[in-house]
């Protein structure tokens, strides 16, 4: 008997697929269940690189101290005023879900941004595609695109060996889960 159980319908991110369509940019205010917070040295620099090339928006400003970037919902993030930032990326990263048809294009503007910032795509055994982007405060962000589910691929076999399976295709099918 597995824990899991379906859920989709709590996350803004469509079913994958070669057409899938992603959401609107939320400006809703809510409470954020997670959010990151990245120091930069030059505030107008990276949001300049967050909004171009990440596809962020300005939610609000403290003028010269802090910008609440966001996407979709439940994709914040906070760039705070800092004396300096690290010299490298760290080995660490952050994730933001994004969709397939969205790939080349984040890849395009970042380039045209930061020539060296992006690595990949690089499809995963987890049935992802990945662009790896290191922004100008030197933090390593993934963006990461499902791929359409093949019950009959290698990544699908993967997941079932550690015990995920595909959820049934109707959404809200969590039961008692809810």
């Amino acid at each position: 008997m597995s824990d899991y159980f379906n859920a989709f319908e709590m996350s803004p991110v469509p079913t994958p697929g070669p057409d899938a369509v992603p959401p609107e940019p939320f400006r809703g205010i809510y409470g954020m269940p997670a959010f990151v917070t990245i120091p930069t040295s030059d505030l107008a620099a990276s949001v300049d690189f967050w909004t171009r090339g990440l596809g962020f928006f300005d939610l609000f400003s403290i003028p010269g101290q802090l910008v609440h970037l966001r996407r979709w919902a439940f994709q914040d993030v906070l760039l705070v005023s800092a004396a300096s930032v690290p010299e490298q990326a760290p080995a660490m990263s952050f994730s933001f879900s994004c969709v397939l048809s969205q790939v080349d294009s984040l890849v395009e503007a970042c380039r045209a941004l930061r020539p060296a910032s992006v690595n990949g795509p690089t499809d995963t055994p987890w049935n992802t595609r990945d662009v790896e982007v290191i922004t100008p405060e030197n933090a390593r962000i993934v963006f990461t695109a499902a791929k359409p589910f093949d019950p009959d691929s290698q990544e699908a076999r993967n997941l079932a060996a550690i015990g995920i399976t595909p959820p049934s295709d109707g959404r809200g099918d969590n039961g008692e889960h809810a």
